[in-house]
């Protein structure tokens, strides 16, 4: 206890508050943790702790006696979850069957709430504020550790109903430790996010580390909906606040991330790809991992907002992604339907645990226009109408029958007319709305009834609409089955 006593009066000393930091971290070799564990016992480590902590380094002379009761409070909860941590690790000073990590969590609990006090109540400095990014962070790991204790405790003669949790509704009891530990990060949250010290001394500077540790929290109990609350938060406490660029950058695309993915699960894929992109542009170019969980929901974005399909290039260093996304690029850029649904359907489970399976199966209409664009081009050229002088023109007038042929066999099912044409018509009508966006980006001045004599074949908005299958809703009378 000595001797970590010396290290917390020189990381004081020096004001590091990274360096106090690792002197509460659990990741130390165990000989380490079990000399501070037996520097001391139950009845005298608070003695020992002061005694330690006043007798070192002249920094620790600083300290009021306020302040010092506040540090031996959490080396006093830090050596109990030491002891707790080492019964689990290495079966002293407990034996194992009296161990768990359900208590290690309980302990780590009890030295965050003696850290959050030492903020309230003992004036703990600002500088101090890695402790806490620290004391969350195996706070997280110990709660995971603790429910896959119990869950393999409480599943083992039903292993196939594990096998089956929905992905978005599991059952509560199995994140209940989780669960907790999101609510002692909301503790952490609040006390970083109500601060009122002046700036360069405030904990405001820890906010985005708690944050994007509560957004991994969420995330890992499948309940990002909660996300939506920190982010008002974070809105309306955003003008008392540093702006986000001057925060570390790991900060930055861990926090545009997160923010990026929930905008893509609310199905704004405009945010979302613009928030997903400053996370890429901003990510350290050897963070392959971090780089291929940014670009699995940036494909998807890039898909739906710009119809671009990623390069080979671009998916070459990401085994995984090339393996997801090629068949699929492939397919809608060759138009062709069966492959696609395939390919979906192969990896349909490494989708849907992703949450970009609905995404991606939009990109059949993609598919869907390359193919009729393919019978386009195939249909070749008729003569002008000009007289024989003029130059062949492409058909302008395409039986059904060709494009029932066409998606029959990119399908490889059996479509009716009727079908294919409600296909067509829907097409038509995605197209047009980008034409009338593309007319309103070149035009921008002009009116709206100038703009509609520039595309004379689009019926007014009032009458435009999808159309459906006869069998489902009856469409417009049709008086040819050829598209013009």
């Amino acid at each position: 206890m000595d001797t970590l006593c010396a290290k917390v009066a020189g990381a004081r000393a020096d004001e590091n508050g990274y360096d106090l930091a690792r002197t509460l971290s659990p990741d130390f070799p165990n000989d380490t943790l079990r000399a501070i564990w037996q520097s001391c016992n139950a009845h005298d480590v608070k003695s020992v702790v002061k005694r330690d902590l006043s007798k070192n380094v002249t920094g620790m002379q600083r300290l009021s006696h306020q302040e010092l009761a506040g540090w031996v409070e959490v080396y006093h909860a830090y050596w109990k979850a030491v002891g707790e941590l080492l019964a689990v690790q290495v079966g002293v000073p407990f034996p194992s069957s009296q161990s768990s990590w359900a208590k290690v969590f309980s302990a780590w609990t009890e030295l965050l709430t003696a850290l959050l006090r030492g903020y309230n109540a003992h004036g703990f400095e600002a500088w101090t504020i890695p402790c806490l990014y620290v004391t969350g962070k195996y706070l997280r790991t110990f709660a995971i550790k603790a429910d896959d204790e119990r869950n393999s405790g409480s599943l083992t003669d039903n292993k196939a109903a594990a096998n089956f949790q929905d992905d978005f509704n599991p059952e509560s009891e199995q994140n209940a430790t989780l669960e907790d530990c999101a609510r002692q990060l909301n503790k952490i949250f609040n006390i970083c996010l109500n601060d009122r010290a002046p700036l360069d001394l405030s904990r405001k500077w820890g906010i985005y580390y708690v944050t994007n540790l509560l957004f991994k929290t969420y995330f890992k109990f499948n309940s990002a909906s909660l996300s939506k609350n920190v982010l008002k938060a974070l809105s309306v406490g955003r003008g008392d606040m540093p702006n986000l660029a001057a925060y570390p950058k790991s900060q930055q695309v861990t926090f545009k991330y997160y923010e990026g993915v929930l905008c893509f699960l609310e199905e704004n894929y405009v945010e979302a790809e613009k928030h997903l992109t400053e996370a890429w542009n901003n990510c350290y170019k050897d963070h392959m991992r971090n780089k291929e969980l940014i670009l699995t929901y940036l494909i998807p974005c890039h898909l739906l907002t710009t119809h671009t399909l990623p390069s080979q290039k671009l998916l070459e260093p990401y085994p995984g992604l090339q393996k997801l996304f090629g068949p699929l690029a492939q397919s809608i850029k060759q138009g062709k339907l069966h492959a696609f649904d395939l390919a979906l359907r192969d990896s349909e489970d490494e989708f849907v645990k992703r949450r970009i399976y609905l995404t991606l199966e939009r990109g059949r209409d993609i598919a869907l226009r390359n193919l009729l664009r393919k019978v386009f081009i195939a249909g070749g050229f008729e003569e002008s109408k000009e007289g024989d002088g003029g130059k062949p023109v492409r058909r302008t007038r395409i039986p059904i029958a060709e494009f029932t042929a066409a998606i029959s066999l990119g399908s490889q099912e059996t479509l009716d007319d009727d079908e294919v044409e409600c296909l067509l018509a829907n097409m038509i009508y995605k197209v047009s709305q980008h034409i009338i966006s593309y007319l309103c980006f070149v035009f921008p001045t002009q009116t709206k009834g100038r703009r509609r004599q520039m595309l004379p074949l689009l019926p007014p908005r009032s009458e435009q609409r999808v159309y459906c299958h006869p069998k489902y809703e009856r469409g417009p009378p049709r008086s040819s089955p050829v598209v013009s």
